[in-house]
């Protein structure tokens, strides 16, 4: 690696079954992303790729093998010259690849055939720096840090057509499902919640997105602490709620007023500081619906094949 840029993670689907030891989940911040990378480049599901946060990312090749990079847009250079996103590309030994810094999104992932070799901590290469947990050391990666890949030759030059392509934007709605302790709010806080839009504060990363808004009040400051799901909405004494994400903590006390539907946290996951957000009540059959729906939407996606 000759550059890491801002943050470079390695991530496979992420580490299950450990809350009881207080491990979190990691793995990627944008799943649809991060799956698609791995299809086009026929990789099995979860196979650990590279998460680029905002760019900058430079590394050099030293085996012949096949990319690919989705998700943001960031442009990608290969020996200089810009290449298409969504597309399994080939690289040669010695060729410099180049990562730009996003244009729209801040999520990128950069796949390789047959994925990285990274011993899995706890049954997965997902990368938690607060828990100093997967990835090649525990950490972000940095200057000089090598990426262990198999060498290979033959891959089919899969892409996803450009109108298939997500489109990431500044403004996303995330759709809330209640939870048990929606009643510690009044209606008229429930209302606020769902009616104003919030904006993501510069307190945003893969532990959760702290919002910006309208204050909304709570009739208890705190519970017992408890397991936290993916997506939580927290909402703290000072009334600015959170959703946490990937690397949240495990157990935590603040009331929640629902859960974010995991869907949605992906188009939250690619907004930058500044980003706007609103909430929409669903209810729990509407959201396994949209699951479902999404599940099959993605297992019919068509990837095309440039021939040479």
């Amino acid at each position: 690696m000759l550059q890491p840029g801002i943050l470079a993670l390695l991530q496979d689907a992420g580490r299950v079954g450990y809350h009881r030891v207080g491990l979190t989940n990691g793995g990627p911040m944008d799943p649809q992303a991060f799956n698609l990378c791995n299809r086009l480049l026929q990789n099995p599901p979860g196979t650990t790729a590279l998460e680029v946060s905002f760019g900058g990312l430079q590394l050099a090749a030293e085996v012949d093998t096949f990319i690919c990079l989705t998700g943001a847009a960031m442009n990608l250079r290969i020996n200089g010259q810009s290449r298409p996103r969504w597309e399994v590309l080939p690289v040669q030994a010695g060729d410099t690849i180049a990562v730009e810094f996003a244009e729209h999104g801040c999520r990128a992932y950069l796949g390789v055939a047959d994925g990285f070799k990274v011993t899995p901590s706890f049954g997965s290469s997902a990368t938690v720096i607060r828990e100093n947990i997967g990835g090649l050391h525990g950490g972000k990666l940095a200057s000089g840090d090598v990426l262990p890949c198999t060498r290979t030759l033959e891959r089919a030059r899969l892409y996803l057509p450009e109108e298939r392509q997500p489109r990431y934007h500044d403004i996303v709605t995330l759709r809330v499902i209640p939870g048990y302790q929606q009643s510690q709010f009044s209606r008229y806080q429930q209302r606020r919640f769902f009616s104003h839009a919030f904006t993501v504060s510069e307190r945003c990363d893969r532990m959760g997105y702290r919002l910006e808004g309208p204050p909304i009040d709570c009739s208890v400051q705190g519970i017992l602490s408890e397991g936290i799901c993916f997506g939580a909405i927290q909402v703290p004494a000072d009334g600015q709620p959170i959703v946490l994400l990937n690397d949240r903590q495990t157990i935590g006390g603040y009331p929640k007023i629902g859960s974010a539907l995991s869907l949605d946290c992906a188009s939250l996951a690619q907004l930058r500081p500044g980003g706007t957000v609103h909430f929409t009540p669903i209810t729990p059959h509407a959201a396994h619906n949209a699951l479902h729906l999404a599940d099959s939407y993605y297992r019919r996606q068509p990837l095309l094949e440039r021939k040479p």
